[in-house]
């Protein structure tokens, strides 16, 4: 068993069946062994986009990730206290927070972002 976290594009993709996952990426994410989160900063983000008309996706989040037995991952002051003290390599303070919580979590973030690569988390492409 493991446990990972889901950047806001890797969710979407999976929720849209995207071909941009890769087969041991979907393999993971559809194993029941594995504790696989989403954080509240992502339904933040998401919402934020969806308000701005820069993306069109589902609404219910909350039960669209409980439907797909994802957990949900809340924001600590501890995580936002982390996230604010990282190096700046990553301006983006959705992916910020993802990188803190994944860090004192203990979670294997995964991502397509290179610039995420720089922190040091344990991270996994998700176009495996």
């Amino acid at each position: 068993m493991q446990r990972y976290l889901l950047d806001t594009h890797v969710l979407l993709w999976w929720l849209s069946d995207a071909q941009q996952l890769g087969p041991r990426c979907r393999e993971i994410l559809a194993d029941p062994r594995n504790e696989v989160y989403v954080s509240a900063a992502t339904t933040w983000e998401i919402s934020i986009k969806i308000t701005m008309g820069k993306l069109q996706a589902p609404e219910d989040m909350d039960s669209i990730v409980e439907d797909e037995g994802f957990s949900k991952l809340p924001i600590s002051l501890f995580h936002g206290q982390l996230a604010g003290s990282l190096p700046s390599y990553h301006r983006d303070p959705f992916d910020r927070m993802l990188i803190a919580q994944a860090q004192a979590e203990g979670l294997i973030l995964i991502t397509a972002d290179e610039n995420i690569g720089k922190y040091n988390l344990r991270l996994r492409n998700p176009s495996e």
